[in-house]
């Protein structure tokens, strides 16, 4: 992450976040906020391990959509209203809908496979991914930091994975040790 901001830096000017009115503020905000979505994703991997996957999948689905909406309707309802909508702008959301879709149907697989922990790891790549899809649609542009970054992370994620066995992480404490994952076990 730290080269990650150190790139932004860089190529951004003289603050962090490209002259931000407040960057310590919304550093720890981005804190605070990947702190919480760290808890739910471990809530989340006790509750995969304990029930079956459509369930907790259809659970996540039904309130993030509640939840979610009633935020919308609070916080963005002149967003809404103001918008261009057009054919552009419905590709891009069916996009990133189909894409949040796949991303958190198969995020309980991965639970059951590995950890929340691994899985936050992983979080960390989104960067660079989102960044290439960035270079390609919105003609975006890099620095070599976030090479060596993905690079980081990736060796980092293989030594994680590696020092703790071969599917060791599916072996769940709140269980007693006795559940490991198996393909035939994903319902």
């Amino acid at each position: 992450m730290g080269l990650l901001m150190a790139s932004d830096h860089i190529h951004l000017g003289s603050s962090i976040g490209g002259g931000a009115v407040d960057a310590l503020k919304g550093n720890l905000f981005m804190l605070l906020g990947a702190t919480f979505y760290g808890l739910s994703n471990v809530t989340e991997e006790f509750l995969v391990s304990k029930r079956p996957l459509y369930e907790v999948v259809g659970q996540l689905g039904f309130w993030g959509m509640l939840i979610n909406g009633v935020q919308a309707s609070i916080f963005d309802r002149d967003q809404f209203q103001s918008a261009v909508w057009n054919s552009k702008v419905g590709g891009y959301i069916a996009g990133f809908t189909i894409c949040l879709f796949t991303f958190y149907s198969l995020a309980p697989v991965l639970f059951r496979m590995a950890s929340a922990a691994f899985f936050n790891i992983s979080l960390l790549t989104s960067n660079f991914w989102g960044l290439l899809i960035g270079i390609k649609v919105f003609g975006y542009t890099i620095m070599w930091l976030y090479g060596v970054a993905f690079t980081c992370i990736v060796v980092g994620l293989v030594i994680y994975y590696v020092l703790t066995d071969v599917l060791g992480e599916s072996v769940k404490p709140w269980l007693g040790g006795k559940f490991r994952w198996r393909p035939c076990l994903l319902l």
